[in-house]
């Protein structure tokens, strides 16, 4: 059980960082590529619903806020806490 909370834990890192890399690229569009387009891929399905419950104000992309955080508290108290424990149970067991 440790190995599936570990790994849940690395995918909703690695989104996360993916999330903070597309912002990046689009506020520097110098580093677009097609690279970015795969990217797009898979950070756009998340924001697009939340972009119908929360539209961007004055130009700042709220639902994007809202995602990341939204994912960094699950990540922090779900995924980790249930990481810990479950490792702590397997290395006891």
């Amino acid at each position: 059980m440790c190995l599936i909370w570990e790994l849940v834990d690395y995918v909703f890192r690695a989104y996360l960082l993916l999330m903070l890399i597309y912002a990046v690229v689009s506020w520097v569009p110098s580093l677009r590529g097609r690279w970015t387009e795969y990217v797009a891929m898979l950070v756009e399905p998340v924001l697009t619903p939340m972009r119908r419950i929360i539209p961007p104000v004055a130009g700042l992309d709220l639902a994007f806020l809202v995602v990341l955080i939204l994912l960094s508290v699950v990540d922090t108290n779900i995924v980790l806490p249930q990481r810990y424990a479950a490792c702590a149970f397997s290395l006891s067991g």
